[in-house]
């Protein structure tokens, strides 16, 4: 039986995972299936032992009231066990004569846990409140570094009006791209440009909920800059790495070489996944209207004057980039030996109008033997205004569109159904070969939950398997599976009643309490089956498997509640361990009573067949003759 109950602990503990959640749940699964199996070993081995030597010189008084202050305290606690366990089997004694009252309970259960189970919502990790806001900010198109500076200070000022200096600790400004390159590997690529930026907010200890921050922020800045793109990012560690490195929690995409027909659509996408209930910061992250002037060359005339497009390029280049994009030159320090780059640039005030623009010297040669004469650009040169991208992706070499979006409010798993009507219906509009994906933490979700739901099926065969070879019958292990559904539909509503949705944490712990829940029907189906081998009524050893077996099912439950429930209590930070203690506790809160009652009312109903016949082979449960 301990191997039993061993074995089946182990192989509810092993779950496929794939992504970051096998990363973050991996040790859990290893945890448990090491340390079930060092308790059996132990179990088989030292505890015998242990046992044998302080129970040497154990003695009952059968007279009782004598001893210290302990054993009284003892009895006590003995004597209202003694009643309670006299109530428990009275009513599992009415339960088998009134055979209709446990299959109309079941029935509303599964009831109740359907209705919870449609209700709780599903993401795919609890949101962390760790006291940081990450919010991201772009201005328009074109915006010099100095005026973006000026547009962050005056964000800045609205923040400290939405968060008060109680709960503000530390703001910190990001401006433009990295100035090199390999910095962009410490980046999640969404700075874009000189227009582009990210605030870095850190709340002090006992600090008002952060979410409730970031949603005021969202409402108040988009009033007060109607100009200005805002969206938040992932401020924690944790759900930056279960965004896979995209900086929001919902990526939809549209790929394909249909440029401009897939512009149209994302921007149609962006529109309805912007309505969608509980979806904020939607926007595409791509930014296609830059300002730019075009330098369109008159080439006869360029001709007539000794240039080509190669010199006027880099005349131009020089003026507004610097030579070192065309020439670069170094100096090095004799003293110190660093070199230094030698540029020439025309200044940022002599450029600032078209028309100086315009004024942009390039040398011209005339005579083959002469020294070039300078002209300007105007004479061999028109300028025309047109909005060009400042960036563009690809994936597998074909074009994408990407609108981010990040949930507020309402389950992914709600948001996601919304967003797949929209994708199904715009998917018509494209052209063949052009697709729209839904990636980010949707997918993952998707993928985990479907790598639990293997996982899940796979232990509850081989569990089921491993109780048919040690009970040499197909009967006594399908009780046990029976009683499971009361498990799941504990835990569907735990979750309800905490506000907590079905997640990654979550159904680990739903594995952990159907691990306990099947340990503990093992248990008491395990003595009742001995009971009726030796000669006992299906009846009969129903209630004494519920007599005897009560105090150590009780025990391993309430052991089980009670050190899960400050993890369910939880706190800021703390959101993922509340979820998983959350639903073991519901699944062993309606697990235990379905134990002590139902278990042995299906127990008494399936064996009754058996009464009187002792099975000597797998198989070989025959009816009473």
């Amino acid at each position: 039986m301990v191997s039993t109950l061993a074995i089946s602990c182990v192989f509810t503990s092993v779950v496929f995972l794939e992504g970051p959640a096998k990363f973050l749940f991996t040790p859990l699964g290893l945890a448990v299936v090491f340390a079930m199996l060092a308790s059996y070993g132990l179990s088989r081995t030292l505890t015998p032992v242990v046992i044998g030597l302080l129970l040497k010189g154990e003695r009952h008084d059968a007279t009782g009231g004598s001893g210290n202050w302990f054993a009284r305290f003892h009895e006590r606690i003995e004597r209202g066990f003694e009643l309670f366990r006299r109530g428990c089997v009275r009513t599992l004694t009415m339960l088998l004569k009134r055979q209709l009252i446990i299959p109309v309970v079941a029935a509303l259960m599964l009831a109740l846990g359907g209705v919870m189970f449609v209700e709780v919502g599903r993401d795919f990790f609890p949101a962390i409140d760790g006291g940081q806001i990450k919010l991201h900010v772009r201005a328009p198109a074109g915006t010099r570094i100095e005026t973006t500076e000026r547009i962050f200070q005056e964000v800045e000022d609205k923040i400290r009006e939405v968060i008060p200096a109680r709960d503000l600790d530390l703001m910190v400004d990001d401006i433009g791209v990295p100035h090199l390159v390999y910095n962009l590997a410490f980046t999640d690529g969404s700075t874009i440009g000189v227009n582009d930026g990210v605030i870095l907010i850190s709340l002090k200890d006992g600090h008002a909920p952060t979410a409730e921050y970031v949603r005021r922020l969202r409402e108040a800045l988009p009033a007060a800059f109607p100009s200005v793109i805002f969206y938040f990012q992932a401020a924690d560690m944790i759900t930056q790495i279960l965004n896979f490195g995209l900086p929001a929690q919902i990526d939809v995409r549209v790929g394909g070489f249909d440029r401009a027909n897939n512009l149209r659509v994302a921007n149609e996408l962006r529109r309805r996944v912007a309505d969608v209930r509980g979806i904020a910061d939607a926007h595409l992250q791509q930014e296609l209207d830059a300002p730019a002037f075009m330098v369109n060359i008159d080439r006869s005339r360029a001709l007539e004057l000794g240039l080509n497009a190669q010199v006027i390029a880099n005349d131009l280049n020089t003026s507004l980039s610097s030579s070192e994009q065309v020439a670069p030159n170094f100096w090095a320090d004799p003293k110190s030996g660093i070199p230094y780059y030698i540029a020439v640039q025309t200044p940022e005030h002599l450029v600032s109008s078209l028309g100086e623009l315009r004024n942009t010297p390039v040398s011209a040669q005339i005579a083959s033997n002469g020294p070039p004469i300078p002209g300007l650009l105007s004479n061999v040169a028109t300028f025309k205004r047109e909005g060009v991208p400042t960036n563009l992706n690809q994936s597998n070499v074909q074009p994408v569109y990407d609108i981010y979006a990040s949930v507020q409010g309402r389950d992914l798993g709600g948001i996601s159904a919304d967003i797949d009507k929209i994708v199904a219906e715009l998917q018509k509009e494209l052209k063949p070969g052009n697709i729209i994906q839904v990636l980010g933490q949707i997918q993952s979700m998707h993928d985990s939950f479907q790598d639990l739901g293997i996982g899940l099926m796979f232990a509850a065969v081989f569990v089921y398997l491993l109780m048919v070879i040690n009970y040499q019958n197909v009967g006594d292990p399908f009780v046990v599976i029976l009683a499971l559904p009361a498990t799941l539909c504990g835990i569907v509503t735990m979750l309800f009643i905490t506000g907590t949705t079905l997640n990654v944490p979550s159904l680990m712990g739903a594995i952990m309490a159907v691990g306990v829940a099947s340990a503990n029907s093992i248990l008491l189906i395990t003595f009742a089956r001995e009971q009726q081998l030796k000669g006992r009524s299906a009846f009969r050893a129903a209630i004494d498997a519920g007599h005897t077996r009560i105090r150590p099912v009780l025990m391993t439950a309430a052991a089980m509640v009670v050190g899960m429930i400050p993890m369910a209590i939880g706190g800021p930070g703390e959101e993922q361990n509340a979820a998983l203690a959350r639903a073991v506790i519901g699944g062993l809160l309606f697990a235990t009573p379905t134990t002590l009652l139902m278990v042995p009312y299906l127990f008494a109903m399936l064996r009754k067949r058996n009464d009187g016949v002792v099975a000597h082979g797998i198989f070989e449960d025959l009816p009473n003759e």
